[in-house]
């Protein structure tokens, strides 16, 4: 066991600010020392998938810089001020007040210094997300509690077929945008309403229509659970957890099928939009069978090394649609020791063959010690992120970035979701092993 965590995958919780740039005209404002929300935006934003700043984000997001003074004799009047300014020159629906280590440890009294702005126009809630909490994923759970007690109201009527959907972390996750953009696009199909908050055209009318809805989706192994678990006490929402992402026809039919059974969509009208994307992809990948099959590029073997959303989600397409074996599945998103068993089990459910050992791990050390300890019959296809890019090579193996940090693409509405995104997929597989033949 390596005495020093390498090559990290995640930030600490104060990374979940992300989330909060990822709902239009939101603005986070940070409560901490120099230097914290630039060193996060260059880690999930310029150095994965070059996705950007947001709306406010990058080096224009307020920040009370906190130093010696504010830890002496604390930092409550520098956090008014930033607050107040804020309000004048950053032009935003929502703010939100986020703590970091220094300010969390000092004791700043933060809940009432936002007090005293909560009765302006201006619509403000606060979170403490002092970075020794945990991880980002931790982070973005805790905002989307924030913004569940602090500003979401309950509502009169609910609305027939209308679903919020939670899956994976803005920004965290490199194809968020694109993912949440499938996930509505899909259950458009089978006549489904999309409640999302995060991407494009969402953002504030989005926040309000959650109490509305029939019923929370959470799409994903365990962030957010207790998000939407929340949002049942609080609203009486049922929630239903679907912990796969959909990638490929076998787990897409499965998810159509789910979310038309719930609601009671008529079988016909599903069946219906699972045959005519299934026809369609079929098409692709039959036209393209005598290269996938017949002059045997495809690798037998593949390992992920990616956070539990898609590990489990690539693994089950890459098994159960295109043949393959896994080898090893490193989960690195610093899971809750209370969902691994969950996890476990959902590998195995409705898989047609194993797909490996499953190791929860958030050292890269540990994984590159079992890549070049392990003695493959054939190159493996190993799916991970920009850092195992070196260590692919030693072992020569065929390397795609699909987690966090991707250093090696650039990502915009790219997903990897549904039926289109698993053509995506292959697509980006099979580019990667023909590279080797340059």
């Amino acid at each position: 066991m390596s005495e020093v965590v390498e090559q990290l995958r995640h930030v600490c919780t104060l990374g979940g600010y992300e989330s909060v740039l990822a709902i239009e005209r939101a603005v986070p404002i940070i409560h901490a020392g120099p230097g914290c929300a630039a060193k996060i935006w260059a880690t999930l934003g310029l150095q994965n998938g070059c996705q950007g700043t947001g709306y406010i984000g990058g080096h224009s997001i307020p920040c009370t810089d906190v130093g010696e003074k504010e830890v002496v004799f604390g930092g409550a009047k520098k956090l008014r001020n930033v607050i107040s300014n804020s309000f004048k020159v950053m032009d935003a629906d929502l703010y939100v007040v986020l703590t970091g280590c220094t300010s969390d440890i000092v004791g700043d009294n933060v809940p009432d210094v936002v007090k005293e702005f909560k009765n302006g126009e201006k619509s403000i809630v606060y979170a403490e997300t002092g970075g020794f909490k945990g991880s980002n994923f931790i982070g973005h759970e805790l905002i989307i509690d924030a913004i569940i007690d602090q500003y979401l109201k309950p509502v009169d009527k609910i609305e027939d077929k209308l679903i919020n959907i939670w899956a994976t972390v803005p920004y965290q996750d490199t194809f968020w945008a694109g993912n949440y953009e499938t996930l509505r696009n899909l259950l458009s199909l089978i006549g489904v309403k999309a409640n999302i908050i995060f991407g494009p055209g969402q953002g504030i009318s989005a926040l309000d229509d959650v109490p509305k809805a029939q019923y929370n989706l959470l799409i994903s192994p365990w962030v957010g659970l207790k998000n939407v678990i929340h949002l049942k006490e609080k609203f009486g929402t049922p929630y239903v957890h679907y912990p796969t992402l959909p990638i490929g026809p076998t787990e897409t039919g499965k998810f159509l099928r789910t979310i038309g059974n719930l609601l009671n969509i008529e079988s016909k009208v599903v069946e219906n939009v699972i045959k005519k994307e299934e026809d369609r992809y079929f098409y692709y990948i039959e036209r393209a069978a005598d290269v996938l099959l017949e002059t045997r590029l495809l690798p037998k073997h593949f390992v992920t090394i990616a956070d539990s959303a898609y590990t489990l989600g690539i693994s089950k397409f890459l098994t159960n649609d295109l043949g393959l074996l896994g080898d090893r599945q490193f989960i690195t998103d610093d899971t809750p020791k209370e969902y691994e068993k969950q996890i476990r089990e959902s590998f195995d459910e409705g898989s047609n063959t194993f797909m490996g050992e499953i190791t929860f791990t958030s050292d890269s050390g540990n994984i590159k010690e079992y890549l070049r300890n392990t003695k493959f019959r054939t190159k493996p296809l190993i799916l991970g992120s920009g850092w195992d890019r070196v260590i692919s090579k030693e072992v020569k193996g065929y390397q795609l970035s699909i987690s966090t940090p991707i250093s090696d693409r650039m990502v915009l509405s790219r997903s990897y979701l549904g039926y289109e995104g698993a053509l995506r997929l292959t697509e980006d597989i099979y580019s990667a092993v023909l590279q080797d033949f340059q």
